[in-house]
């Protein structure tokens, strides 16, 4: 099993991995929407499920992948009425249209209105 992580995604925050390989899969953790850069989170759920994909990409960039190597996604949402707007910026990044789960969820980190997970295929 292999460790991924990058200062080009956010730091974990808890007891956990940006990212783990094994068995030929990468296994991202969830990526919200922190600039890792400066630490902010964008208002408006466009803005953050813009930065949510952008650190998918430096999560898979770190592990020498890109967006089409992603088999399945796993996104939670704030509030299921961005549903509509937040796939207008997914459908940007994951092209290749992995399988996917889409759920509202009851609170998000740091009061984020998405998160996005992914695995990956090597």
């Amino acid at each position: 099993m292999q460790t991924i992580a990058t200062t080009n995604a956010p730091a974990a925050i808890g007891p956990y991995s940006q990212g783990k390989i094994a068995g030929g899969m990468l296994f991202s953790s969830g990526q919200i929407p922190v600039d890792p850069a400066t630490g902010a989170i964008p208002e408006g759920i466009a803005a953050q499920a813009e930065q949510s994909c952008k650190n998918c990409g430096a999560l898979l960039e770190a592990a020498g992948l890109t967006f089409d190597n992603v088999v399945k996604t796993t996104c939670f949402l704030a509030d299921i009425a961005d549903f509509a707007a937040f796939n207008e910026v997914y459908a940007k990044y994951f092209t290749s249209k992995p399988a996917r789960s889409c759920v509202a969820v009851r609170d998000i980190p740091k009061g984020c209105l998405c998160e996005i997970e992914v695995i990956a295929q090597i």
